[in-house]
């Protein structure tokens, strides 16, 4: 990551795209990867490309295949400077001295660079660019809007025709039919097991407004745009388990990067929707954070957001630590809400050679839960490993162990 025009000064910043090349007759040693944050620190080589061949001509011409294949996208690389000296006549008649560089300083003009490839977006440096630049400049749009500091004036901007939102008709009896979340708030969290328990058909969770846009939008849904179709959302899912909506990653993404206040969102979504029992993912004692907490952080924390509209507490460790789970349980079953016990899936139940992860271990883990006074057990197929018959013999097995408690099967394709 240098700067050639810059007489090859380091450049530092974070790599937004990073697209290895490869092929036969190609060597890459490397350490780059999409994300990565090049800093002023250590060396700046982040990847070495060797190419062979049966002659000069071959080697060179397979090497400037790779640097175009090559895609680094976020920081300023040599890549156009190696595209230069490989294009140059002197170089690809083998006539290359100790000061060739210094007698093309040309080689270094990248911005200006022309190159022969067939594919018109990669001729010259500009257009390298043009269009990742074209896409992060849209997204910015599109997330923080148009900046004042650059003149944007509202005032000046033409008022777009009014879009009118379509009516959702509603039958009296809809009106007259309630949700889920009235059993939960009549009769509580062990009056609302009871009832998924005896419930007759499958039930499920929504989770539009949070895992879903989580794993797909980097969690960047806004208040607003989940306010927009609440009603809509309230009826259509009135008699689902939950909605789950808050916790995990939402908090933190709310602050950082939407700037809105995570317990509003909570409270205006509660408000918007107040037919379907809203559920948060809590992380055990590290709440809705990244480390560890006080006790009474914790406690504190899982007292507000249930009084602020959060009905089912999922609890869950990543390595199914039970003190951190222990926290948890505790700290929002003393707020008075459902709590449901989670068991992060992995390994293959339905094989009994995959070492740790067993069956054995699955149902421990469960008991320590139910001996905590959950309400409901949840098996959390982060990965998407649970296949049907690990999911029969594990499901199984809970549920013959614990006939009335309800069992929650969470998996992501």
């Amino acid at each position: 990551t240098e700067n050639p025009e810059r007489d090859f000064a380091p450049d530092t910043g974070r790599i937004v795209l990073y697209r290895h090349s490869a092929g036969n007759g190609v060597r890459m040693d490397g350490i780059g990867y999409t994300g990565m944050t090049v800093t002023p620190f250590f060396d700046s080589m982040i990847v070495k490309y060797t190419t062979r061949g049966s002659t000069f001509t071959e080697t060179a011409n397979r090497m400037k295949r790779v640097l175009q294949e090559c895609r680094i996208r976020g920081v300023k690389t040599n890549i156009g400077f190696l595209l230069n000296v490989l294009s140059h006549p002197a170089f690809q008649n083998g006539q290359v001295t100790t000061s060739f560089i210094d007698e093309n300083p040309e080689l270094k003009q990248t911005s200006t660079s022309v190159w022969k490839f067939s594919n018109p977006l990669q001729v010259n440096s500009k257009k390298i660019n043009e269009e990742q630049g074209l896409l992060r400049y849209l997204a910015n749009l599109a997330v923080n809007g148009h900046p004042v500091e650059l003149g944007y004036d509202e005032s000046k901007i033409q008022a777009s025709q009014k879009i009118v939102a379509p009516t959702l008709p509603v039958s009296e009896e809809t009106k007259e039919k309630k949700g889920m979340r009235h059993i939960l708030l009549e009769h509580g969290p062990e009056g609302y097991a009871k009832a998924v328990r005896e419930h007759k058909g499958l039930m499920i969770m929504d989770t539009t407004w949070r895992d879903a846009h989580q794993s797909l939008l980097a969690t960047r849904m806004r208040t607003q745009e989940l306010i927009n179709c609440a009603e809509y959302t309230n009826d259509a899912l009135s008699k689902a388990f939950s909605l789950e909506m808050w916790g995990g990653a939402t908090f933190d993404v709310a602050m950082r990067f939407l700037h809105e206040c995570p317990w509003e969102r909570l409270e205006k979504l509660r408000e918007a929707t107040p037919d379907i029992p809203f559920q948060m993912l809590l992380r055990g004692a590290n709440a809705v954070g990244y480390t560890n907490y006080p006790d009474n952080v914790v406690y504190k924390f899982c007292d507000q957001a249930k009084k602020s509209g959060i009905d089912i507490f999922r609890v869950f460790d990543s390595l199914n630590y039970m003190d951190n789970l222990q926290l948890g349980v505790q700290a929002a079953g003393k707020a008075g809400g459902f709590v449901e016990g989670t068991m992060s899936y992995t390994g293959d139940v339905s094989d009994p050679n995959k070492g740790k992860y067993s069956l054995d271990y699955y149902l421990d883990l469960a008991r320590k839960l139910v001996d905590e006074g959950v309400h409901s057990l949840a098996i959390k197929d982060m990965a998407g490993l649970l296949t049907p018959r690990a999911t029969k013999l594990l499901v199984g097995a809970l549920r013959e162990e614990h006939p009335d408690m309800p069992i929650h099967v969470h998996t992501h394709d």
